[in-house]
């Protein structure tokens, strides 16, 4: 764990131009860096992970945007809190200063964008989108605000009342990125990999990437336009023509994060990372500078497998959660871990399943990994990997001498990010970005129904509920849904206050964990009818919960890189939020 930089991924960063690099992390942190010594020279903090973050116009100022549902101002160089700019109901994803530099644009996943000037005062509330609010940027002449939303629309509104002046609709495709040129045109990233640009009423697109385009960032000095993916590349573009014109692809080191990225000058392009500190890119000598990045400790995946617990999570490297020793190393973040004969599959943003007992690779697929389910097919184990495109891949145990791994099909089972898949009975069960829920037949796999808007919000997990062929699964609606085939039979309000992002339940389906992005944890009990544990168990989020039959108790494995016990009922341990010692370095 880094002392001096970021102990989380770092999701957000800026540059004024200059000499200085802002980052956001998912430790909550703000930091502000000398580019020339690559050292942080001042540190801000939000009450939950930071999404991103921008320099003023006249670099007296930066603004971040946070999942404490709140964006704030902070002066330079010392970043002093300025302003907190509340009132959102949800994660704020971005924020922006206008050109004069004297007001702030907010977007949000409670579907608005807001107006504040830099004292924090609320000018104006922008209402109109059906979806998370995910992109803000100011056009040119500070008169108008141009928003993207999950709705699959790009949206124009006067930044002075909020009234709506017009609409893009990109045939339902959710599009998380934009910029704007100082001709105003628009440049659009979306989830099918397209760039789209839009000058008035004249559109056209290029197929840019083979996965979701997740940002985009404009030198409209140059111009140049930089485009990052999910496909584990970077391309710039020169847009001064009426067309993109390709002009540089870079593939991204194993550190690198396609979450953001700043310009520090034409030729200099520095990147988020999920380690301690940034990355350079050189563009006109086509290389990464030599640097070096630390590790982070969070962790994103446990499993017990029966005789030991083991964790991943950001760093790659496979650990004994109970004595802290390095199991094996998979060269980059890794989001899940499932037990198959005698390998444990894992894999994440690399696109690789690799063998977490010894690191070796098994299987390349072209966009990141998410999680993952072991079922029986014809007396034989299989399991099904979910992908960030949609896909869920279906893998068996092989016959070679040494443990193997038979890929067997590729399966589309949602438009958007697979986030959770689980087993119960013949059923596998599959939740996604886009809100939708899917059931697979393990027999034929054969997908048996979708419903699209299962959800109110992006569902974040699920869990199978014993051999009933019952499902239960969480979101940021804040709910616990229980599902049978096609239906949800029971929605139950949980006790969490934050979007909640894992849930697992006992084998025999009676006992059911959720835990949020704050680090709140709690348990219910399907059979009382009421939640009989709700408890902090980290100042971070939560990544991911598991239950142990050995145990009797579920673990979570957190973003703090510790691994936390949860018994079933309050009163089950007094150290019911006790850490399992040694989990990739915590504090015992």
């Amino acid at each position: 764990m880094s002392s001096s930089g970021h102990n989380g991924p770092i999701s957000g960063i800026a540059t004024d131009r200059q000499h200085r690099v802002l980052t956001a992390g998912y430790d909550n942190r703000l930091i502000l860096w000398d580019r020339a010594t690559r050292r942080p020279v001042a540190r801000a903090w939000h009450d939950h992970l930071v999404n991103s973050c921008s320099f003023s116009p006249d670099g007296r100022h930066v603004v971040s945007s946070s999942s404490d549902h709140t964006a704030r101002v902070w002066s330079l160089p010392d970043l002093r809190l300025v302003a907190v700019l509340g009132g959102h109901g949800d994660d704020v994803e971005t924020a922006a200063f206008s050109p004069d530099g004297r007001r702030v644009a907010t977007a949000s996943r409670d579907h608005h964008a807001r107006i504040f000037d830099l004292d924090g005062r609320l000018l104006t509330v922008v209402a109109g989108h059906e979806a998370d609010v995910l992109s803000v940027v100011w056009d040119p002449s500070g008169e108008r605000l141009i928003t993207s939303s999950d709705d699959g629309t790009i949206r124009t509104w006067s930044a002075d009342d909020g009234r709506a002046l017009g609409v893009v609709d990109m045939a339902g495709v959710e599009t998380d990125t934009i910029a704007v040129s100082h001709d105003g045109t628009i440049y659009a990233g979306d989830d099918d990999g397209r760039l789209t640009t839009i000058d008035g009423t004249d559109r056209s697109s290029v197929a840019a990437h083979d996965a979701g385009v997740k940002r985009l960032v404009l030198d409209d000095v140059e111009p140049l336009l930089v485009s990052l993916s999910y496909d584990r590349t970077m391309r710039l573009w020169d847009v001064s023509g009426a067309r993109p014109t390709l002009r540089v692809t870079a593939d991204l080191p194993a550190d690198v994060w396609p979450r953001s990225c700043a310009f520090v000058d034409s030729t200099t392009l520095v990147f988020a990372t999920f380690g301690d500190s940034y990355r350079t890119y050189d563009v006109s000598a086509g290389a990464w500078l030599d640097e070096h990045v630390g590790p982070t400790s969070g962790v994103n995946a446990v499993v017990d497998t029966g005789d030991r617990v083991l964790c991943v999570g950001d760093e790659g490297r496979v650990s004994d959660a109970e004595d802290g020793s390095t199991v094996a190393t998979t060269g980059s973040l890794a989001n899940f871990l499932t037990p198959l004969g005698t390998l444990v599959l894992t894999g994440g943003q690399l696109g690789l399943v690799a063998d977490a007992l010894t690191g070796r690779p098994l299987h390349q697929h072209r966009s990141p990994l998410n999680c993952g389910v072991r079922f029986e097919r014809g007396g034989v184990e299989h399991a099904l990997v979910g992908t960030y495109t949609g896909e869920g891949l279906v893998f068996r145990v092989g016959h070679d001498r040494e443990p193997a791994l038979e890929f067997v099909a590729e399966i589309r089972l949602h438009d958007n990010a697979v986030k959770s898949v689980a087993l119960s009975g013949n059923l596998i069960f599959s939740v996604a970005a886009d809100a939708g829920a899917t059931w697979l037949d393990t027999e034929t796999l054969e997908v048996i129904r979708t419903v699209p808007d299962g959800h109110d919000k992006i569902a974040n997990g699920c869990a199978g509920l014993g051999t009933e062929g019952r499902f239960v699964s969480v979101s940021r609606d804040l709910a616990l849904r229980e599902w049978e085939i096609g239906r949800c039979v029971r929605r139950t309000p949980t006790p969490h206050d934050h979007s909640v992002k894992c849930v697992a339940a006992s084998s025999d389906g009676r006992l059911v964990a959720t835990a949020s992005y704050n680090g709140h944890a709690a348990v219910y009990d399907r059979v009382l009818d009421r939640w009989t544990v709700s408890t902090r168990l980290s100042m971070t989020g939560v990544s991911s919960l598991t239950y142990s039959e050995r145990r009797g108790e579920f673990l979570a494995g957190c973003y703090d890189g510790t691994v936390h016990r949860l018994p079933v009922q309050d009163g089950a341990a007094s150290d019911r939020t006790s850490v399992l010692a040694g989990a990739l370095g915590v504090v015992r």
